[in-house]
This record gives structure tokens, C-alpha cells and sequence, in this order.
């Protein structure tokens, strides 16, 4: 008999629901910090955990990722939405809702238009700057928590980091005490048994020292008192100025969130043998993030640290999420009580250990060996992201990424064939100083789509190739198997081209021109005059000509 959650049988049921009790002792406390750094409620956090999470369960083609607020989001809501109103209001609550329910409808969008696609414009540099500054961000924060200093949570990370400095006297001695100790049994814990829910123990610990020692009466904050109940759904009422003013910071965060949720889909799935679909995935989101916001919470996205959770426990179904949404449930029913008590060093401390990892030191180091250049992107994202806020940093790094990309297509790889009549010897010569593929005739290889940024390129390596050979031109051949595409500044570069070489009588021709292709150069004109080979071996043929190439081993394609 088939079970309605994908991949859950009789034989793997139990491993299942212990898979979700875990994730439970994982959400709660999260999700709680998490609404504390977003300005919200600890019940902001709780609710995304029910109705956004069952909805999401049932609709993801992905088994295992898990849908709920993490840290980024969280952070990015806050700096969003601080400057528009005070945190813990009622017109900020609605305006997280209401962020997320444009997010939602962005998320079904980008499903109904198959525009998954996008993601791949946020590059891992970005990412990993990006995330990194945030986690920065929110880790000052937590700090400030851990020692029981007091900051402005909602300013920018140097006012912050100020704080927390200069503030440093005033730290809290019973608030520090916890707070450390939570961090160490945390960091401990995890090397003695991995998969042990050491943030719910830390927090049931604290809770009890917090009673047991009266240590608000010593100062030291408390989460306070959580309404009791469901979560209440209704359509945020604010103006359309406003709703206007959150379309930015929700195209921000769903940008994110897509690029993140499909590569950690994609990479599950084909890690554990199934397949995903991406348009489901984002509809999945989407229907999460609406149901979200119509119940007084906020953004989510993959969590990717939960979803690593569920697959070191063995989990291959939703089926744990679904227990989530139920043990949250029955705790806003009847178990409030228990998390009013809950010490904010604690909180702390759990959030902290979570982020840290995120700002990301490792991934530094191996962009820093690979690409330089990627690393200096994914370092102004970072350094963005801390000094104008989230959306401003990963503008700033997605447009040093285009001004990287077109600098690199800029100077794509050119060549002169060197010529041979034998069909097992590459024309692709590997001495840099080939001048001509035969007397009076040059091939030339161009290895990039022709555009703004590199027509002139191109047609300037042209003229100097003519200029240069060794014997008079009479043929210029240009092959064209590695370009995919033209655009008009890139068609007025070669139509120049073409009545340089006219003025010199050299014919021109195009060899291995895709058929795409094909029809855009006799859309822009390019093909009048010009000689079609199929391949560059038909020009060696054509002129009948015995040629001296120096040995290789690679044959031409």
C-alpha cells in the first residue's frame, strides 16, 4: 500500500517521525532567534513552522529540503523594514507579512514563467559574500545577547560593533556565564554526539537556571511571556505606498532564496538518487511564503543547515517536516508556559553557534586559490553587506560580477589555424606564433559569443593577422563553432571588418557557422559576399594545398 508522502514506506516510517522529533528540538529555538533578529515576536518564528511548512511538504518535488525563516532572511527583514517602522510594532509585523506575500507571489511568478533560471545569476562569490556579511551581522548581535550588554539591534553593523565595545563594562556577569556555557556545551556537545539535539537541552538547561536562580532578578533578559493559540490569519491593511516601498526587499529575498533553495533541491536529489523539478520547487515556496505572511509570520526559504540535519539522520520524505508542523502546533496549545522562561543568553548563544560557520573563513580561503578576482567580488559583497545593508551589498557584487564577466569576454581566446589536409592532426596548433594556415590564407578561431564588448576585439586581431602574415592575403576565414550569438555593435564590428579586407581584395568566409546562428547573420547582412564552409578542412581543400604542420595529437571536432 502506498503511503501520501513520496518515498515514505512501512519500513521507514519510524526512522521518519525520529527524524522530525529532531527536527522539531532543532526548529524551535532557531526559529525563535530567528523572529527575535527579524524584530518580530518568538510567535512569528513558531508560525512559519505549521501552515507554511505542511504546505510547503506537500507541494516540493524535493524529499528532503526543509522550508522555514533562517538567518539571512531574517536579517535581511530586519534591515529592510527598520527604517519604515519600530520593530515589535504592529504596522512592522504586518509589513514582514506582507514582504512575505509579495515574495510568495514572486516565488509562483518565477514557477508559472519556468524563470529558475535566474539563480544562477547570484554566483557562489556573491553567495558566500553575501551570507558571510550577515552572519557577521547577526553574530555582534547574538554577542551583544551572550554578555548582556545592551545595543541598538536595529542599526547598522559599525553602530553595532560600537556598541558593543564601548559597552563592554556594563556586561551582565550571570548573563556571560550562561551565555558561555551554552556556547561550550554547544561546541562540545556536537564533537561527542553529532546528532544529538543539543540546542533544545541547552535551552531546557538554561530555562531551568533561569528559574531555579531567579536570574532575571539578577538582569538578566528573558524571552517573556508567548500568546497561547493558532496563529491568526488576515490580509496585512496597509497602504499601497508601503506595499510599493517592500517590493524591493522582497525582490532581494526571493532572489536569494531561489538561488539558494533549487542548489540545495538539486543537490540533494542527486546526491540520494531522485529526481526535482525546479518549477515545482518554486511553486512550493511560493504557496509557503503566501501562506506565511496570511499567518502573521515572515519570509522563509531552505534551511540548509536543518535540511544536512534531516540527511545525516537518514531522512529521504517530508514526512519530518510534517511532524514539525504538528509539535509546533500542539506547543502554541499547550506548552506557552514553558517558553517564557527561556534566558536570552541562551537564545544567543544558540544563534550564534549556528551562523558563525556562515561567514563563510573556509570558503574565502578556497575562492582566494581558485580565482582572485571571484574572491575580491565575493569580498565587496561581504564588506557591502556590513557597511550599506544587505541589498545594497548584493547590488554592489552583482554588478562587479557583469563588469568581471564582460572584462573576461572581453579578450576571449583567439587563434590561427595552422593547416593540414590529415583529418587526426588538431588545426589548432599548440605554438602561439602561427601566422597563417596556409600561403594567403588565415583561419581564425574566435572563442566567445561577438558583442559590444569584444566586436572591436576581434576585428582589430583581424586586421593584424592580415597586416602581419607572412605572404599576401587572400582569404580571411572566420570560424564560428564556438560562438552561440551577435549582437548588432558585435554585427557592425565585422561589417567594418568586411570592407577593410574588401579594400585589400580579401575574400572573407565563415566556416562551422551554427544554424541559429546562420539566420542572425543574414538577418544583420554579414553572409552577402561572404563564402560558407562546413567545416576549416574544406577551406584547406578547397584551394588545394599541401601544408606543414607541426605534429599533434588532438583531432579537430
Amino acid at each position: 500500500m502506498r503511503l501520501p508522502v513520496v518515498g515514505l514506506t512501512r519500513s521507514n516510517w519510524l526512522r521518519e517521525f525520529s527524524a522530525g522529533i529532531t527536527l522539531l528540538a532543532i526548529s524551535v529555538p532557531l526559529n525563535i532567534g530567528y523572529a527575535q533578529i527579524a524584530g518580530l515576536p518568538a510567535t512569528a518564528g513558531l508560525y512559519a513552522l505549521i501552515v507554511p511548512t505542511v504546505g510547503f511538504a506537500l507541494l516540493v518535488s524535493s524529499r528532503q529540503v526543509v522550508a522555514s525563516p533562517d538567518a539571512a532572511a531574517a536579517a535581511m527583514v530586519a534591515s529592510s523594514l527598520m527604517g519604515m517602522g519600530a520593530a515589535g510594532s504592529g504596522n512592522y509585523a504586518q509589513m514582514a507579512a506582507a514582504q512575505a506575500i509579495l515574495g510568495g507571489v514572486m516565488f509562483l511568478l518565477c514557477a508559472v514563467f519556468k524563470l529558475g533560471f535566474l539563480a544562477d545569476f547570484l554566483s557562489k562569490p556573491i553567495l558566500v559574500g553575501f551570507v558571510g556579511g550577515l552572519a557577521l551581522d547577526i553574530t555582534v548581535s547574538q554577542a551583544a545577547k551572550v554578555l548582556g550588554v545592551p545595543i541598538n539591534s536595529g542599526g547598522e553593523f559599525g553602530e553595532k560593533l560600537f556598541d558593543l565595545v564601548s559597552h563592554l563594562g556594563e556586561a551582565n556577569l550571570w548573563a556571560m556565564c550562561l551565555g558561555i556555557s551554552s556556547i561550550l556545551i554547544l561546541l562540545c556537545g556536537r564533537r561527542i554526539i553529532a546528532s544529538a539535539p543539543w540546542a533544545l537541552m541547552v535551552m531546557i538547561a538554561a530555562t531551568a537556571a533561569s528559574v531555579l536562580f531567579d536570574l532575571q532578578g539578577k538582569g538578566v533578559s528573558v524571552l517573556g511571556k508567548v500568546p497561547a493559540g493558532l496563529p491568526t490569519f488576515s490580509v496585512p491593511v496597509l497602504s499601497w505606498s508601503t506595499w510599493l516601498a517592500l517590493i524591493p526587499s522582497a525582490i532581494a529575498l526571493t532572489a536569494v532564496a531561489v538561488a539558494e533553495g533549487l542548489l540545495v533541491s538539486r543537490q540533494y536529489g542527486e546526491k540520494n538518487n531522485y529526481s526535482t523539478d525546479p518549477n515545482r520547487d518554486l511553486l512550493a515556496f511560493g504557496a509557503a511564503n503566501i501562506a506565511s505572511g496570511f499567518s502573521s509570520s515572515f519570509t522563509l526559504g531552505s534551511s540548509t543547515s536543518r535540511t544536512a540535519a534531516m540527511d545525516v539522520a537518514g531522512s529521504r520524505t517530508q514526512l519530518p517536516s510534517l511532524v514539525l508542523a504538528v509539535g509546533t502546533l500542539l506547543l502554541l496549545l499547550f506548552g506557552t508556559d514553558l517558553l517564557a522562561d527561556i534566558p536570552s543568553p541562551a537564545i544567543g548563544a544558540i544563534v550564534a553557534v549556528a551562523v558563525f560557520k556562515l561567514i563563510g573563513f573556509l570558503d574565502f580561503r578556497e575562492l582566494w586559490t581558485q580565482s582572485r578576482a571571484e574572491c575580491a567580488i565575493g569580498a565587496a559583497c561581504f564588506v557591502g553587506v556590513l557597511v550599506v545593508g544587505p541589498i545594497g551589498g548584493i547590488t554592489l557584487a552583482f554588478v562587479l560580477s557583469l563588469v568581471n564577466l564582460a572584462r573576461r569576454a572581453s579578450n576571449p581566446a583567439v587563434d590561427i589555424l595552422a593547416g593540414s589536409d590529415d583529418p587526426t592532426v588538431s588545426l589548432l596548433d599548440e605554438v602561439d606564433d602561427v601566422r597563417e594556415t596556409a600561403p594567403g590564407v588565415i583561419i581564425m578561431r574566435f572563442a566567445a559569443p561577438i558583442f559590444f564588448a569584444n566586436g572591436s576585439v576581434l576585428a582589430d586581431r583581424a586586421r593584424n593577422a592580415v597586416e602581419s602574415a607572412p605572404h599576401p592575403v587572400t582569404t580571411f576565414v572566420l570560424d564560428l563553432e564556438a560562438v552561440t550569438d551577435i549582437d548588432v555593435t558585435g554585427a557592425g564590428a565585422l561589417i567594418a571588418l568586411r570592407e577593410w579586407l574588401h579594400s585589400r581584395s580579401v575574400t572573407l568566409g565563415f566556416s562551422r557557422v551554427r544554424p541559429p546562428l546562420q539566420e542572425r547573420f543574414t538577418r544583420f547582412g554579414l553572409l552577402e559576399s561572404a563564402r560558407l564552409y562546413r567545416t576549416n578542412r574544406d577551406v584547406v581543400s578547397a584551394f588545394r594545398m599541401e601544408f606543414t604542420t607541426p605534429d599533434a595529437d588532438v583531432p579537430e571536432r
